[in-house]
């Protein structure tokens, strides 16, 4: 789908008025910034779609924390930022191959998955054609509408230093794009500490315990990120014992079989979205196991091997509290108490630790918090939910004609699993961006003054006519 895109359209607000604003530059954004570039690389220089964005941190990183070394992706290379939509892109994982002259080396290994650390090596790539486009170290702190009440073409994005110093600005646009990720989870009635903290920031927070009394770790949580931490703090510290609490009997296999992961294909999407709110929520609950709280079949393989050979050896240092759940915290001078308790025997133990890791998930960021008063034109279901077009566009009232988008499990409800997930990022920043263009079109048809009807003669009296 395409559409022209008008000049800029009279009246507008500002000279530097943007086509779009998007507030993260994650991936999704990333993606986003690249379907943009193509299309205006295909257009005269007046056409061409005038886009921004703003990132919090000081330059562009994915889940940097856990870059752990070996540690694999769980979707396939050709899930790109652009494959999926385009192959021929030069924004491809294989153009980055190319560029890095490791394409021959990477196809030898004959395995669709990269690791991770190569994968975010590649996103910086891309990334690092965007730095005009990005305002890093930058915080969007509120979103305002701009003009006339009863017509709200504009939005005023208000910014400021992610450092908490220095001037803000605003940054008007005709479009906002909400793509602030996720936050890491942590169960209540805990709180974090120099001992106590998320996996999130596991590889810069572990190498700082330069002095470990206890010789010994607790790791909580039963999912992929919680399997890497316990086996990443396994290896990197021969001398602890590592404690992998969760109340589950067992780590549960993801299931990445070919017919579940078609779930992820973008039909999935156009199916998901037209499905009854029953079904969908159906869909979600049977196949939650192909992304959520699940492990690697091969990680988990690994473990128990390792457990079992240290209960031959005698040396017991990989521990599985299984059934068992955390429930208090306490800081210690040199370290962190962890309280837990069994769920099959009711049993409580303390274990004092070096310090204490929360592999327990994340959690959408609620685009609400930062559209203030704006969300209350933001149409919701019977659930309270965003209500969200096929075009990753928030339906809203009548008076809100800036577009309002979202990226991320903000729009799970009603695009499905993937719209947290890589899978359909490719499709979904198209998608995007050709709303987008449809939108420059409706609105160049709204700036066009109608047509004057020309004049008609007038009829000639009856009774003259009734003598033809």
């Amino acid at each position: 789908m395409s559409a022209p895109h008008a000049r800029s359209t009279p009246g507008d607000a500002l000279p530097d008025t943007r086509d779009l604003v998007g507030i993260g530059f994650g991936p999704a954004n990333l993606a986003l910034a690249i379907a943009i570039r193509e299309h205006n690389g295909r257009q005269a220089s007046g056409e061409a779609l005038r886009a921004s964005f703003v990132e919090r941190q000081d330059d562009f990183g994915w889940h940097q924390g856990m870059l752990l070394e070996g540690a694999t992706m769980q979707v396939s290379f050709l899930k790109d930022l652009v494959t999926m939509r385009d192959p021929g892109s030069p924004f491809s994982f294989l153009h980055y191959l190319q560029d890095r002259n490791r394409l021959a080396d990477f196809i030898n290994q004959k395995s669709f998955f990269p690791t991770r650390l190569e994968f975010h090596d590649y996103f910086r790539w891309c990334a690092a054609s965007f730095t005009a486009e990005v305002d890093y170290a930058t915080e969007a702190v509120e979103v305002r509408p701009a003009g006339p009440a009863d017509a709200v073409d504009h939005l005023d994005v208000i910014t400021r230093p992610a450092s908490g110093t220095g001037p803000g600005r605003a940054v008007r646009t005709r479009n906002l794009v909400l793509g602030t990720g996720l936050r890491p989870h942590v169960p209540d009635g805990i709180g974090t500490g120099p001992h106590v903290w998320h996996n999130r920031d596991l590889l810069h927070r572990a190498p700082e315990l330069t002095a470990r009394p206890h010789r010994r770790f607790v790791v909580v949580g039963a999912g992929q990120s919680a399997a890497e931490t316990a086996d990443h703090l396994h290896r990197t510290f021969p001398d602890a014992e590592v404690c992998a609490v969760f109340t589950r009997y067992g780590y549960s296999p993801a299931d990445d079989s070919p017919f579940a992961n078609r779930i992820f294909d973008p039909t999935a999407v156009d199916e998901f979205f037209q499905a009854p709110e029953d079904v969908k929520q159906r869909l979600i609950d049977y196949h939650s196991n192909t992304n959520y709280a699940v492990v690697d079949g091969d990680l988990i393989e690994q473990l128990y091997r390792t457990v079992y050979q240290e209960k031959v050896a005698g040396t017991e240092r990989l521990r599985i509290l299984n059934t068992t759940a955390l429930t208090a915290v306490e800081e210690l001078p040199d370290g962190a108490r962890a309280v837990v308790r069994s769920l099959t025997t009711g049993e409580t133990h303390t274990l004092d630790c070096d310090a204490v890791v929360l592999a327990t998930g994340y959690r959408p960021t609620e685009p609400a918090e930062l559209l203030g008063d704006l969300a209350g034109e933001c149409l919701t279901d019977g659930q309270g939910r965003l209500r969200v077009g096929r075009d990753h566009r928030v339906e809203t009232t009548g008076r809100i004609r800036a577009g309002i988008y979202v990226q991320g499990a903000a729009a799970e409800h009603t695009h499905g699993i993937t719209a947290s997930l890589l899978s359909t990022l490719a499709v979904r920043s198209g998608e995007i961006r050709d709303s987008l263009l449809l939108r420059v079109a409706e609105r160049q048809v709204r700036a066009t003054p109608a047509a004057t009807p020309a004049a008609t003669p007038p009829a000639r009296p009856a009774a003259v006519a009734a003598h033809h």
